[in-house]
Parts: structure tokens; C-alpha cells; sequence
């Protein structure tokens, strides 16, 4: 709730993959789309209802796919009366997995700073969910100034160490999971992040802790709630279920006790290995049937890898062990059946397992003690709190067989034991699971993080674009090695920019001050540009006063600790401080040596553990530079073309060294010219936005041009 004095509160969810929608949600079709789809709808519905709330939109991708419903590709939905759905593109119009999104999340960012900025009010608050959408989260509070909220729901650093427990190696993890990306986007989002909300204590003491960035300080329990209108027990006033004819089919004596597990096929949620201790129990077989919910299919070969080898495996395991009319593994059900799969095996005084070899949390252990079912889960990640809380059911080791098997035994064979279960999780899931109790608690933590941080009025920006605005376009250049070094190809590119002058914004980004450019462009009679990014983007002038941008400087200030940065640099071996005249009061400059130098990785290490905040980057293999967080090239370059309402898509960016990274990234039209340290920007030659010259100097700027057609020739 707002507190008094304080407007209704505008929040702004970012969830980017997966397929999400306001009913029928898809969950368990892939691994994209399971609990975090579903929590991050109920969580903006249940914001949205609260009187402090004005209004809650949920990001996402727009997905415009013939194997997808068409509701994926509806610019918004709308959830409720101040909640709704917006859909931005994010790289190919196609649905793909999440794994595939790192090299798309730029433009996505940059889609979003572009939409808000047409909203008729600002938001008060971000929240991003998962890796993918902090990584976005971090740039837009960096861009924005706006507060940053983050739920991890999955941790990178904790698979890491599950995947490799397996066996797996560090390349194979890394080719099929982007594990790189995963985890140095979370340690950026814990850094930057004013509130990281988790679902259990074990995520903050277990998985957290693996951090760079482990501040716990700054971390908040608040479990997801659950639907309690559409999870309840059965009662004498139900009608039948359809979904048990399906069960029939399968089973020799459905009115069993029914053993549910409901899951997506994928290797992590272990459910071959909860078959195998029911195949190697007879008694288990003799009490109750098991029931596997497993998602949905046609034709097991035509699902992915992942759910092929699962799926394959669970019928071969029932086929050792002859577990023909014991064991249903439905091929198809409707998210409408769910609520009643429950109700099904409650009425059946059956239980529900969750045998996960790691769950983050557990949303359907909350709907099926919601609908009276005593509980069997991993004693790895959030069962531990539910249970804990709720004392309605037993925590087993998922590799253990036998473990799994003693405690459904426990459970079945004990009507006692199972009332007991089943009425405490009834009575305690409203008091700690409701997603009202929820809502409650998180605005609660929020109010004050939000009023510390709404925007006040600040300086207007000195530097304003004319009242009749001619410019439609911009050209952005970094200089050296770049620009500079062919003297007729820039004698050309100088022609071109004064033929374009009322047409084009131009504009220096450079690493250097502003005397030294001043400098450069009375050497090489270059006009002067109409705007003068400067110092690694700290800095940013206006001709013909050069006035500096105030408004810029109050933004870029937060966080920035440059002595504190200095006193743990300076002790490092291959790190030489540069001189005067390349230090500023937002940028604290050093030689690297890396003969002796720490790996960059290491550098960042330091900062991360310290809780130091910068935008770090080293250029021309020897140039390591320390800047605000909120400063960058590529910040300030979009900081000004959002002052002067030109699209990114009609930037031209020009750069040719590392700290020329993110102004190239996202909706720019980036070059690279030919030099001899392009081999830093390698990454990029990937990206659709980004163009490798075969020129180099301004003949490279000149061939992207005509490459772009940037005038419409």
C-alpha cells in the first residue's frame, strides 16, 4: 500500500522468455515455460488489485511463430484493470529458448527505454525476473535512474555446481546452457540491485552465497502465493472429472491411492528416478498407482533432446519393471485439468512428489497442499521452507531411492500420519501462501526503497535541441583509429557531413577530454559537432558555449566511489595510475600490464566482493578505465538521442576499440572499421546491427554508410 503522502505506485515487471499470456498458460511444454510464467502473472495481478497500486505491466517478448497460439504476438493484454501484458520484439520473430536470447537482450533494452519514454507517466519501480531480464534490468536503471527489484527464481552458480557434480564439463555446460552469460549477468544484477526478493532462506544462505556480490543485507524472503479459489480439497459437492476416464485407461485399479508427481519431462525434476524406486517397491506397487504428469505430446520424437531422453527413459523403466497398469504417463492435459489432477489423487488419499534434484521453490507443492495432499519433496531448495512451515509432508535425499520410497510408505501406510499432513498443509498454506499476503509484504519493503528514490525535479538539461527539430538521423564516431588516420577519406566524410548538416546529428565519442578533442579537430579541420561525448561518456558538451550537461552529471554521480576504487587498485601489480591529464572527476584511468595484471574477470572479482559500483572496460589491450555505472559511450550516446527524438534505429555508431562496446549493441547501427584492435569487438560480428568494414579510418565509416543506405540513396 502507498503510504500517505505518496501517489499510487507504477511498477514495470521485465520476464522475457517463455510463453506468457493471462489464461491457459502453457506450463510444462518446454523448460521456458514453467513456475516463473505462472508467478510472474499471478504476482502483477495480485500487485495490480492493491488500492496503493496504479498501475503494474508485465515485459515480455513478442513471439509471431505458426507453433505458437497467436496470443503470444498482442502488442498488450490486458490482465485486469490496471494490469496488462506488453510484448516487445526481442530478436527473431520466432519462439526460441532463453539460451538462444543473450545476443537479442540490447535491442530489447533499447525497445523499452524507447516505450517507456512514451508512457504518459514514469514508473517508480523495475523488477526484473531471472538472469536475462536483470541483465536488461540493470541497463535500464543504469539509463533511467529508476530502482531496480530482482527475483532470480534459478541461480546460475548453483546448476553450475549440480551440472558439474554430474559430470558434465565446463564446455558442454557452456554450449548448451550460455552458463558465462547467466552467471555474469546476476552478478551484475545482485551489484547493481536496490532489492533482490527471494522465495526461501535456502536461496539466500545455500545459493546466494556463491556470489561475488553476496550482500544479504539487501535480500528479502517473500514466498509466492497461490490461487486458493482454484487449488481447494475435494468436496461431496464436486462432479465428476473428466480427466479421470483418461487415468482409467492406464490403470487396473484407478481407485488406488494415486503417487503424483507433475512435472515438465527435463532431466533436473528426476522423475526416472522416482519410477525406479516405485518399479523396485512392491509394497509401493501393491498400496498405490503412480500417476506422471509430464507435459504434453504427440509424437516423442518430436520434442527436444531434453524431453525425448526423459520420456524414452521413463517407458523403458516401465517396461523392466513391468509396470504396466500401475503407472499412468498421460500423453496430453489441459492447464483446466490441473486443479482437478489434485483434487484426484487427494480424494484417492494418494500423495504428491516432487523429486527435483534442486527446486528453487516449488509452486505446485503449494497447489497440492491447497487441495489436501501431504507433500514428499527434495530436501534441496524451497521444500525445505514449506514444509518447514507448513509440517505436511517429508523431505527426502533425490538420489536416494530408498529415501523416496520410506517416506511415500511412511505416508500411505499410516492413515494418521496422512490426516495429519494433509489438514495441516489446508490450514497453514492461506496464512503463509496467499498471493495477498504476499502482495502486502512486498509493498510493505518497497514504500520505502521507492520514496528514496522517486525522481525529483532535476536541473533541466542545458544543452536543448532547437525548437524546430530538422535532425532525423545521427552519426556518433569515436576517434582514434577510427576516424582519424586517412586524411583524404576524412577530407570525404567532412564533405558529406556539411551536405547533411540539417539532416544528420553528429557527434564525437571519444575516451579523451575535452581540450584534448577540442585539439584534434582544429588539427584535422573537422567542423565542430553538434554534440561532444567525452571522457568514456562522462562528459557531455553542447557548441557553440560547450556547455556541459548538468542534468548528467546529477544522474551519472550515483554510487561513484572513485577513492575507494583507487585504494584497492592501486596495491595491484601490472596497474600504473596515468597521468593528470587523463584522470576526471568521474574517471579514474590506469596502464595495464597484462604480463603482470590480474585477468580483467579478477578486476571485476575485486569490485563485486567490495560492492563497488563502475562500469569498468580496457581498451587497446593496455587502457583500463573506471567510470560511474550509470556512464558509459553507449549511455550517454542514447541519453542524447533520446533528447533530441532520434530513433536508435537511425544512429549510426562508429567504434573500433572494447569501451566502444555498448554504444554498438542494441538498435544502433554500429561499424567497425578494419584496425588493429577490432579483435576486441569479435563479439559482435554476430549481430544483424553491427558492420565489419573491409576499410579502415573514415573510408570504413564511408562504407557503411552505402552498406546501411543511410540516406536513402
Amino acid at each position: 500500500m502507498a503510504g500517505a503522502g505518496t501517489s499510487p505506485l507504477y511498477i514495470v515487471m521485465i520476464s522475457i522468455h517463455g510463453l506468457i499470456r493471462g489464461k491457459n498458460l502453457e506450463l510444462g511444454r518446454d523448460a521456458d515455460t514453467g513456475g516463473q510464467t505462472k508467478y510472474v502473472v499471478e504476482l502483477t495481478r495480485a500487485l495490480a488489485r492493491q488500492p496503493g497500486v496504479a498501475q503494474v505491466d508485465l515485459v515480455t517478448r513478442c513471439i509471431k511463430d505458426a507453433d505458437v497460439s497467436t496470443d503470444y504476438d498482442k502488442p498488450i493484454e490486458v490482465l485486469d484493470d490496471n494490469a496488462r501484458i506488453l510484448r516487445l520484439p526481442a530478436g527473431p520473430d520466432l519462439y526460441i529458448p532463453k539460451e538462444e536470447l543473450w545476443g537479442h537482450l540490447d535491442a530489447f533494452t533499447d525497445e523499452l527505454f524507447s516505450w517507456l519514454h512514451h508512457q504518459p507517466s514514469r514508473p517508480d519501480v523495475l523488477h526484473s525476473h531471472y538472469a536475462d531480464a536483470g541483465y536488461v534490468g540493470v541497463r535500464l536503471s543504469h539509463l533511467t535512474g529508476l530502482p531496480l527489484i530482482h527475483t532470480g527464481h534459478s541461480l546460475g552458480r548453483d546448476k553450475l555446481r549440480r551440472l558439474l557434480a554430474l559430470g558434465l564439463s565446463v564446455e558442454e555446460i557452456q554450449k548448451r546452457y550460455r552458463m558465462a552469460e547467466r552467471i555474469s549477468a546476476e552478478e551484475d544484477v545482485l551489484n547493481s540491485a536496490s532489492l533482490v526478493i527471494t522465495s526461501t532462506h535456502n536461496e539466500i544462505e545455500d545459493q546466494y552465497e556463491l556470489y561475488d556480490c553476496y550482500t544479504p543485507e539487501k535480500m528479502s524472503v517473500i514466498p509466492p502465493g497461490t490461487d486458493l479459489n482454484q487449488f481447494h480439497p475435494p468436496t461431496s459437492e464436486d462432479g465428476p472429472v473428466a480427466f479421470a476416464g483418461t487415468l482409467a485407461k492406464y490403470l487396473r485399479e484407478p481407485e488406488k491411492p494415486m503417487i503424483l508427481a507433475l512435472s515438465r519431462p527435463d532431466e533436473r525434476k528426476n522423475i526416472v528416478t522416482l519410477l525406479e524406486a516405485y518399479g523396485k517397491s512392491k509394497r509401493l506397487q501393491k498400496l498405490a498407482n503412480l500417476v506422471i504428469v509430464a507435459g504434453n505430446r504427440n509424437d516423442i520424437r518430436e520434442l527436444n533432446e531434453g524431453a525425448q531422453q526423459v520420456l524414452t527413459e521413463l517407458l523403458l523403466v516401465i517396461d523392466c519393471h513391468e509396470l504396466n497398469g500401475l503407472v499412468a504417463l498421460p500423453k496430453h492435459h489441459a492447464p483446466s485439468d490441473v486443479a482437478d489432477i489434485y483434487r484426484l489423487a487427494a480424494s484417492s488419499r494418494g500423495v504428491f512428489v516432487n523429486p527435483a534434484l534442486t527446486e528453487p521453490f516449488g509452486l505446485t507443492l503449494l497447489e497440492a497442499a491447497a487441495s489436501g495432499l501431504p507433500l514428499v519433496a527434495t530436501e534441496v531448495g524451497g521444500p525445505v521452507d514449506i514444509i518447514g512451515n507448513c509440517r505436511n509432508g517429508l523431505l527426502i535425499d533425490p538420489l536416494d531411492e530408498a529415501s523416496i520410497a520410506g517416506a511415500l510408505l511412511m505416508i500411505l501406510e499410516d492413515d494418521a500420519v496422512w490426516s495429519t499432513f494433509s489438514d495441516n498443509g489446508l490450514t497453514t498454506i492461506a496464512r503463509f501462501y496467499s498471493w495477498e499476503a504476499h502482495a502486502n509484504r512486498y509493498l510493505k519493503l518497497v514504500e520505502d526503497l521507492i520514496v528514496q528514490n522517486r525522481v525529483v525535479a532535476r536541473p533541466a538539461p542545458l544543452a536543448k535541441p532547437p525548437a524546430v527539430q530538422t535532425r532525423t538521423r545521427a552519426i556518433f564516431t569515436a576517434i582514434d583509429n577510427t576516424l582519424l588516420g586517412d586524411p583524404e577519406a576524412l577530407s570525404r566524410f567532412v564533405k558529406l557531413m556539411r551536405e547533411q548538416h540539417r539532416r544528420v546529428l553528429f557527434g564525437i565519442a571519444t575516451g579523451r577530454r575535452l581540450n584534448s578533442v577540442l585539439k584534434l579537430l582544429k588539427i584535422h579541420a573537422i567542423p565542430m559537432p553538434d554534440v561532444l561525448i567525452t571522457s568514456l561518456g562522462t562528459e557531455i558538451y553542447t557548441p557553440p558555449q560547450l556547455t556541459t550537461d548538468i542534468s548528467w552529471i546529477h544522474h551519472i554521480d550515483h554510487l561513484w566511489t572513485p577513492q575507494a576504487l583507487k585504494r584497492l587498485m592501486d596495491p595491484l601489480p601490472g596497474l600504473t595510475l596515468q597521468a593528470k591529464e587523463h584522470q576526471s572527476r568521474f574517471k579514474l584511468s590506469y596502464f595495464y600490464d597484462p604480463q603482470q595484471a590480474p585477468a580483467m574477470e579478477e578486476i571485476l572479482t575485486l569490485l563485486r566482493q567490495h560492492e563497488l559500483s563502475a562500469h569498468t572496460s580496457l581498451s587497446f589491450g593496455q587502457f583500463l578505465d573506471f567510470v560511474p555505472a550509470r556512464a558509459s559511450k553507449g549511455q550517454a550516446l542514447r541519453y542524447v538521442a533520446n533528447q533530441w527524438k532520434i530513433p536508435l534505429q537511425h544512429v549510426l555508431v562508429n567504434g573500433g576499440s572494447r569501451d566502444d562496446e555498448d554504444m554498438l549493441r542494441g538498435q544502433t547501427l554500429g561499424v567497425v572499421v578494419d584496425s588493429p584492435h577490432r579483435q576486441e569487438l569479435t563479439q559482435l560480428s554476430d549481430s544483424e546491427r553491427v558492420y565489419f568494414s573491409a576499410r579502415a579510418h573514415a573510408s570504413g565509416i564511408l562504407e557503411a554508410i552505402d552498406h546501411y543506405d543511410f540516406f536513402g540513396r
